[in-house]
């Protein structure tokens, strides 16, 4: 891999790796340590990577490692995967009441997310907030294809009915 095959394909995903490295860690200094360590790990081992499939999917589960380390290491507890101040909701062309219920139900979502299960919460995220496919969450989670569904599934299906059960409140 050359410079301009790692600035092309490496260095535009250091946004979900961060995202996903803060949401793991809850320190954004860490998180931003783990990315550049992926990146690191990744020029190191650039000789091989022509043979990957799926160089994303690659450094997500690479980062997912390290996180994982540091986490191991220090004895952090995980946060929950929609932190405010990085996954931001658009008003700008919105009503001040909009805004506040957009912010409001964001916040109810936010609260609902962290009651979920590691896996589901982790899935949930890649999938509906990072855009990963199946396949590259998979991947980067070394589950098999029905445990990603399957995950998927209950997950939004538990926010779904916690959701309807809190809008319905008093009808």
């Amino acid at each position: 891999m050359s410079l301009e095959q790692f600035k092309n394909n490496v260095l535009p995903v250091k946004d979900k790796l961060f995202r996903f490295a803060y949401r793991l860690l809850n320190d954004e200094a860490e998180a931003k340590d783990v990315v550049q360590e992926v990146f690191i790990k990744v020029w190191n081992k650039r000789a091989g990577l022509n043979d990957l499939k799926n160089t994303e999917a690659w450094c997500m589960t690479l980062t997912k490692n390290l996180s994982y380390d540091k986490l191991k290491s220090k004895r952090v507890k995980t946060t929950d995967p929609l932190d405010g101040h990085h996954f931001q909701i658009e008003t700008r062309n919105e009503s001040p009441y909009k805004s506040t219920e957009l912010k409001d139900a964001m916040g109810k979502i936010n609260e609902l997310m962290r009651g979920l299960p590691d896996k589901q919460r982790q899935v949930v995220h890649l999938r509906d907030v990072d855009g990963f496919s199946y396949k590259e969450i998979c991947d980067i989670m070394k589950l098999d294809m029905n445990q990603v569904k399957i995950n998927l599934f209950r997950a939004r299906k538990s926010l779904r009915d916690n959701l309807l059960k809190i809008n319905a409140y008093g009808i």
